[in-house]
């Protein structure tokens, strides 16, 4: 299970890595039925993206997958992805694990979605380091 610690822990790491690139962002942190335990929105990020950062980590728990594949699916000539329920195209939301079980996830928005992504690895990285 995650906890708030795990929860505090990631969003701390994943903020960090924001702040060192003086980019503003939204962290979200959901448990595994992508229910919100963080949610942290930096000064200056547009107020859309909060429910964009919980969407992202929602969709990457839900499907247990980076959400990172289904803007490849995307662009790679499959939009019908967009059409799927409750999905998020956009990279920026991975799963969180631990000990090979899928303990919830975090998602990121307020820059363009690669830096989302860089921003979402540094926070997962700090559970794996836990």
């Amino acid at each position: 299970m995650l906890t708030l610690e795990d929860a505090l822990r990631i969003t701390l790491a994943a903020r960090r890595a924001a702040t060192e690139n003086n980019w503003n962002v939204v962290i979200a942190v959901v448990d595994d039925g992508g229910h919100l335990i963080s949610l942290q929105r930096m000064d200056g990020t547009q107020k859309g993206s909060v429910r964009v950062a919980e969407q992202k980590a929602r969709t990457a728990i839900m499907f247990k997958r980076p959400t990172k594949a289904f803007e490849d699916m995307v662009l790679q000539g499959r939009p019908v992805m967009m059409t799927m329920p409750d999905v998020i195209c956009l990279e920026g939301g991975l799963p969180l694990i631990r000990d090979g079980v899928y303990v919830g996830a975090i998602g990121v928005s307020g820059v363009k979605s690669s830096e989302d992504g860089i921003v979402a690895a540094q926070g997962a990285s700090a559970l794996a380091e836990s």
